[in-house]
């Protein structure tokens, strides 16, 4: 049992807002940090609409994915006939009285999420100097590298070929800069063995976007993109407690997804694969399917990554290049998936565009989510 294709993503926005005709019915977000309780009551409020269904996710990275997913089974299910998802984000608290930014701010310095009483990272891992996503990350890269090997130069490539595709894109933070892979190798080490230039940038910014009925679609301005697969999986916390570092949760995620579309990883023209680090995006490509486990490498040696090249992957730059805003820099994947579809992304647009993959990461690859997003 799966999702049939009967909701649609009609608009998309990231930064700026933008009008439909169309009021929401159904909101699904983040927390924001204007109230930490009944936050869907604020937002309806704010927005002068009476939402028949609401809810917070909480996902990470891999919130914009969930978001998608819960909107159109909701919209199938007849709970509404709309929906908008939104995700703010911003970089530091903005009054004396934000708490929950300056809560978590405070954790970051720490390189966690919570250093409250009781949290397995606060007991267990931020007191013996695991500390940051970077060192996660770094982690699992090394321990790919014991078991699969390395090539420094090789992974370089992912930056380099997403930065080419950001200098086509004009709202890309790095956009008019191209990087080589002398240049990613020349960057600070940061945790051994990703580089700086293999780290994405941490900007202030949001997105948002609006699923709705077959019917109301067929009406809009712009080409339906029609929610076909999807796929979640949830793991833990911190790799400290994953069974194993190198299966993600994007493998068992993917696969639904694809099982649900009826098609396999071979059949889509573009992935827009979340990449907080170059190392996600290896694992991703791996564990989604589209190469063999441990043949990654020679996978990204193999292929071209850029919008003009044989596998177009994060046409936008991805968040290495574009720019990470917070929970919803993972929002950049779908949009650019969905302005792809619909033939809406100029110079970077693809000549095949009907069938996208789109993943999403949160935590340190703890919880991840796909989907299959075709036009109509």
């Amino acid at each position: 049992m799966g999702l049939q294709g009967r909701a649609s993503l009609v608009g998309c926005a990231q930064y700026k807002p933008e009008k439909y005709s169309t009021a929401p019915q159904m909101f699904i977000g983040p927390q924001f940090h204007e109230a930490g309780m009944f936050v869907p009551a604020m937002v309806g409020e704010y927005l002068g609409i009476a939402l028949n269904f609401a809810e917070v996710v909480d996902l990470g990275g891999a919130s914009a994915v969930g978001m998608v997913w819960r909107a159109a089974a909701a919209i199938e299910l007849g709970l509404c006939s709309t929906v908008l998802c939104a995700i703010p984000s911003r970089m530091a608290p903005t009054a004396p009285h934000d708490d929950h930014m300056a809560a978590v701010m405070k954790a970051s310095r720490y390189g966690g999420h919570s250093t409250r009483f009781g949290a397995p990272e606060a007991e267990f891992d931020l007191p013996y100097g695991h500390m940051a996503q970077n060192t996660g990350y770094a982690m699992i890269a090394q321990r790919y590298a014991a078991i699969h090997g390395w090539d420094p130069a090789t992974v370089a490539r992912i930056a380099v070929q997403q930065r080419f595709n950001a200098c086509h894109h004009p709202d890309a933070m790095f956009h008019g800069q191209p990087i080589t892979v002398d240049d990613v190798l020349n960057s600070r080490m940061v945790a051994e063995p990703l580089r700086m230039l293999e780290i994405v940038m941490p900007v202030a910014g949001g997105a948002a976007f609006v699923l709705t009925r077959d019917d109301i679609a067929a009406r809009t301005r712009h080409r339906p993109v029609r929610v076909v697969g999807c796929g979640e999986h949830v793991q833990s916390k911190s790799p400290t407690y994953a069974q194993d570092m190198l299966s993600t949760p994007i493998g068992p995620a993917s696969r639904r997804a694809f099982a649900m579309a009826g098609v396999r990883p071979c059949d889509v023209h573009m992935a827009q694969i979340y990449d907080c680090y170059t190392i996600t995006v290896l694992l991703t490509l791996e564990d989604a399917g589209f190469c063999a486990k441990g043949e990654g490498l020679a996978f990204i040696r193999d292929h071209d990554f850029t919008f003009r090249g044989d596998f177009p992957m994060n046409t936008h730059g991805g968040q290495l290049s574009f720019g990470q805003t917070g929970t919803a820099g993972g929002a950049t994947q779908l949009i650019e998936a969905v302005q792809q579809i619909q033939g809406r992304a100029g110079e970077r647009q693809l000549a095949r565009h009907d069938l996208a993959y789109v993943s999403g990461t949160g935590g340190v690859m703890s919880e991840q989510g796909a989907l299959i997003l075709r036009g109509g």
